[in-house]
């Protein structure tokens, strides 16, 4: 019996995670950017570690701290579990929370117990996912509504991956006039539009496009972490065509460059950085760089498949981390860290 798309679509997507579980597909390139920074101590804060507040807002819906448990995974049973883990811990934290693409759940809505974690994640900010190349796939605002419908979700996120696809065999590579078509679904959705990379960063030109498009934010995910043409590497028959995906290793724009540059582009707009943030100390340098949100998935991905305990104690760390940080600052709130003068690049001096 021939395999239907959303078989095929749903083999891929349990491909991935088991690719991402047993290999090594991190980008061999110049790393996320953030170890050029330090921060200048200060040994008197001038405040109480009490008085430090790590909420934030976004959206509209008050987070316990600025962080995002990336888009990841659904159409499977494994993939089932690690939602359902994942959602409880942003529950349990106050993160807000993306769940992978799903494409495969518009084809085939049997899946959707595959994908929905509201139930673990009623008060969560939680933000479906659609490759944005499906818009010049035929989908649109009524599809993207009913996703949302399906997921309860509060924000549709749109995933930008040109080079995973011109790798992988068979892949959707029709991405001409598809910033016309997001602003068209920024203006028809009635819900926050948040377009992604996943994994070589936008550059400060695109991130203005976007926005002037109607994006109400940008995940920047830039190069440091997982490169998503290793992945597909890991998946090619074809020794040649393996290669191919190979010479990408290096491909794409450290984190921490594409903040700044997208920050200076648009001082009002909604930035999530992501992309190589696997430290404690990672998050707080791209909350002082400008973020307004922090972006994590492969180290929550490893977590949740140890189990709920280890992906609890990521989340506390995470969380920990900032506090003391904001703390040996002197910065009270997100708002205050942001604007932080502690952060320097090595060619500058306290």
């Amino acid at each position: 019996m021939a395999e239907t798309a959303a078989q095929g679509t749903v083999a891929r997507k349990a491909d991935h995670v088991r690719i991402n579980l047993e290999q090594d597909v991190a980008g061999q390139g110049p790393g996320s950017g953030f170890d050029e920074y330090r921060f200048v101590n200060r040994a008197l804060p001038g405040i109480d570690l009490a008085d430090v507040d790590t909420s934030a807002r976004l959206f509209e819906r008050k987070l316990g701290a600025p962080f995002l448990i990336s888009c990841m995974t659904g159409g499977t049973q494994e993939a089932r579990r690690i939602n359902q883990t994942l959602a409880a811990v942003a529950q349990e934290h106050g993160f807000a929370m993306g769940l992978g693409s799903a494409r495969a759940l518009l084809e085939e809505p049997g899946l959707l117990d595959t994908f929905a974690v509201r139930a673990q994640a009623p008060d969560v900010l939680l933000l479906a996912n659609l490759g944005a190349i499906q818009l010049n796939k035929g989908y649109g605002a009524d599809d993207c509504r009913r996703l949302l419908d399906m997921l309860q979700a509060d924000a549709l996120v749109l995933h930008l991956n040109a080079i995973q696809e011109a790798v992988q065999t068979g892949g959707d590579t029709c991405f001409r006039g598809l910033l016309a078509k997001i602003e068209t679904l920024c203006k028809q959705l009635n819900a926050p539009v948040i377009v992604k990379e996943v994994g070589w960063g936008i550059a400060a030109d695109t991130v203005r496009d976007l926005f002037d498009a109607g994006v109400a934010a940008i995940d920047l995910a830039g190069a440091g972490g997982t490169s998503w043409s290793e992945v597909e590497k890991h998946r090619i028959e074809e020794p040649w065509r393996a290669r191919v995906a190979g010479s990408f290793v290096e491909w794409g724009i450290p984190t921490a460059e594409c903040l700044r540059a997208a920050r200076a582009a648009e001082p009002d707009g909604v930035l999530i950085a992501s992309g190589g943030i696997s430290s404690g100390i990672d998050t707080v340098k791209a909350l002082a760089l400008g973020a307004d949100a922090v972006g994590i998935a492969g180290p929550f991905l490893r977590a949740a498949d140890a189990g709920e305990a280890a992906a609890n104690d990521l989340a506390r760390e995470l969380r920990e981390v900032l506090r003391i940080a904001m703390f040996a600052l002197g910065e009270r709130t997100i708002a205050d860290l942001r604007e932080t003068k502690r952060l320097l690049r090595p060619d500058q001096h306290p």
